[in-house]
């Protein structure tokens, strides 16, 4: 796009790739995430001492943070994502359930803010019905939630969750969701433009978890009819354009094969798994993210967006953790070769050589298989990964091979505990999965 890049980075992380190939870069602070990739002062500091005109938050850190997105605009300069307002309405959990479903879209069953003594806190939470989830109401990122299956388990529950909200999100506000068995995660991509216009890209499946968290994604979604996802992707772009949503957004809910579609929350920021959207859509998401950011109005950013998407994507992140307990494992990339090629789209943060920080998280790359069908983008991920070397750490490639070669996820059979399932046959020591 011929736009000159400054890029902060931490003391940690001074010796990365990101760092030498930007035109400028300014050290913020140490280590931990406090005293640098979350200090908003510095932050500005920095893009003010090079001459910035915006600032892109990535997908981590500050992305969701309205505070950050208002100090940035007070201070004369574009915030690249959606204003504040929708950064802090959305980010708040239950706030963006009660606006969502004002605008007609489909939930499961949930409390409110729970409050009050301890009791009344059980009984408000057991009112979703179990077994239930417990939620932070500012969270995200999978942080915090504790299922519970009984209501003697609620007290504990509470009590626990409570102290991880506060601790993680500086808010310990708490709330009730149904818990479904097998659910499915499938996401939406909005695209919208300041003018009041909005359109997705279609569907991600995001179902292959741990702790929450996602480690397999892929567009669209397999075995289910386009017919319905189609039809859910327009209500969520219908709910945008009415609302006046601006620049990117992704809509996350949960599939239940006999009750259908339920808004699990909206993430207001660039997601981690946009490579696979880009490579069904031949849409460049960040490029189109800026320049809506710029004021172009969305028809003049994405002038042709694809009738149907292009094929099959899938994306695995390649994480510095024990591949069947996901603790992490930070140290030097003594090798570190990542495999090309047909069809394959590689993003990472390191090179051999480098350092992976205790600090932050674990996540050290991402590979993307693009082919015709699912079976050819599957049998193009396992070569890849299969043709890749990686030493001086653990990494989780041992189990994103076995998730890979996995029956029920072969056949599209996927769901958000089909990771436990996977570790249980694959693990070669059978020890009990943390991935809760």
């Amino acid at each position: 796009m011929n736009i000159d890049c400054a890029v902060v980075y931490s003391e940690a992380d001074a010796d990365l790739p990101y760092v030498r190939q930007a035109q400028e870069k300014i050290c913020i602070g140490a280590p931990a995430a406090a005293d640098s990739y979350l200090n908003i002062d510095k932050i500005l500091a920095a893009a003010q001492s090079v001459g910035v005109d915006a600032i892109h938050p990535g997908y981590g850190f500050l992305s969701e943070n309205a505070k950050f997105a208002e100090r940035v605009q007070r201070a004369g300069l574009v915030f690249i994502g959606p204003a504040p307002q929708w950064i802090d309405s959305m980010g708040h959990k239950t706030r963006a359930r009660e606006l969502m479903a004002r605008h007609g879209m489909p939930m499961c069953r949930s409390s409110g803010i729970l409050h009050g003594t301890t009791q009344q806190q059980c009984s408000q939470a057991a009112s979703a019905g179990f077994p239930l989830l417990i939620k932070p109401a500012a969270g995200g990122g999978g942080i915090g939630m504790i299922a519970v299956h009984e209501a003697s388990a609620l007290p504990a529950a509470l009590e626990q969750a409570t102290s991880l909200a506060q601790r993680s999100f500086a808010n310990s506000q708490l709330y009730a969701e149904r818990l479904f068995a097998q659910p499915r995660h499938i996401e939406f991509q909005i695209m919208a433009d300041n003018f009041g216009n909005a359109m997705h890209l279609f569907e991600r499946d995001c179902s292959i978890q741990r702790r929450h968290q996602k480690v397999i994604e892929e567009a669209g979604a397999p075995a289910i009819d386009r017919t319905t996802l189609v039809s859910m992707a327009d209500t969520a772009v219908r709910i945008m354009e009415n609302v006046k949503y601006n620049n990117i957004g992704t809509v996350e809910t949960l599939y239940d094969q006999q009750t259908g579609f339920s808004f699990l929350e909206m993430n207001t920021r660039l997601q981690v798994e946009h490579g696979v959207t880009e490579a069904v859509t031949g849409i460049d998401i960040v490029q189109s993210q800026i320049a809506l950011a710029a004021g172009k109005r969305l028809h003049e950013v994405i002038p042709d967006r694809p009738q149907a998407p292009d094929g099959h994507a899938i994306q695995v992140r390649i994480y510095a953790e024990d591949p069947w307990r996901f603790t992490p494992s930070p140290g030097l990339l003594n090798v570190f070769r990542l495999s090309q090629g047909a069809g394959i789209r590689i993003e990472t943060g390191y090179a051999e050589g480098t350092r992976v920080s205790p600090f932050y998280d674990p996540m050290i790359a991402k590979v993307i298989a693009h082919g015709a069908t699912r079976h050819q983008a599957i049998e193009r991920l396992k070569n890849a990964l299969s043709d890749s070397a990686i030493e001086g750490i653990k990494t989780n490639l041992p189990f994103l091979l076995a998730a890979l070669e996995y029956p029920e996820f072969c056949q599209g059979q996927v769901h958000t505990q089909l990771a436990q399932d996977i570790v249980r046959q694959a693990a070669p020591d059978k020890k009990r999965p943390l991935v809760a």
